[in-house]
């Protein structure tokens, strides 16, 4: 969960919300520090400034693209409780990982 890689073929999956946890996106890129970087200063989707979710608490990495879009797309299909308790499993505390993408 926690490898920085960064390659024009790789692709992450991650979770962001606010600061409440109570509201849960489901994105894809090839750039987690860029686009995560966007979602914190309002230049995100719509629906990630709307609500205000600016914090990272989940991403995986893949080193495939298309394999993190179909990962994107099933986590989308899960019950949010299911989400809940995948984000959980690698960070109990649901704490902001920004810092984490700036490791090694």
């Amino acid at each position: 969960m926690y490898n920085t890689k960064v390659g024009p073929k790789n692709g992450w999956v991650y979770i962001v919300s606010n600061k409440w946890r109570t509201v849960l996106y489901i994105g894809v890129t090839a750039n987690i520090r860029g686009r995560i970087h966007e979602h914190r200063t309002g230049e995100g989707s719509v629906f990630t400034k709307r609500y205000n979710l600016t914090e990272l608490v989940y991403y995986e990495w893949f080193e495939h693209i298309e394999d993190a879009i179909l990962r994107e797309k099933q986590l989308k299909r899960w019950h949010r409780e299911w989400k809940f308790n995948l984000i959980k499993q690698d960070n109990p505390e649901m704490i902001d990982l920004w810092e984490t993408l700036w490791e090694k």
